[in-house]
């Protein structure tokens, strides 16, 4: 991720949505991510732990919110985090990204609207 890229010093979508996915993205079931960092939801979907909290904030997020962040397991991050943030990284931001940093106090990002 660049050096620039405004979700280094966010991380606003990281403590602001339920990250579930697809079991089979655990480590244990061949996947990448680690399953002491997420909880069983159903027979079919495991969740990021912390995200699942009326204020939520992942347990892989590293950093103060705002100010500088990182992840603790971007290489290993499940496909909603990796489908959030793909096109941050070349300056498009979503609906959803502005209404994370707005839960958090901070300004919103120019959108693209397609």
């Amino acid at each position: 991720m660049s050096s620039n890229n405004p979700c280094t010093s966010c991380g606003a979508c990281c403590a602001a949505f339920r990250v579930s996915f697809d079991r089979s993205e655990l480590s244990s079931e061949g996947g990448l991510v680690p399953d002491g960092l997420a909880d069983y939801e159903t027979a079919y979907t495991a969740r990021l732990r912390g995200t699942d909290y009326a204020q939520p904030r992942c347990i892989a997020l590293i950093g103060k919110i705002g100010e500088q962040v990182s992840c603790g397991i971007y290489r290993e991050r499940p496909s909603p985090c990796r489908e959030f943030g793909a096109l941050a990284e070349i300056g498009v931001f979503s609906a959803a990204c502005n209404r994370a940093r707005a839960r958090h106090g901070l300004p919103a990002l120019q959108i693209d609207d397609e």
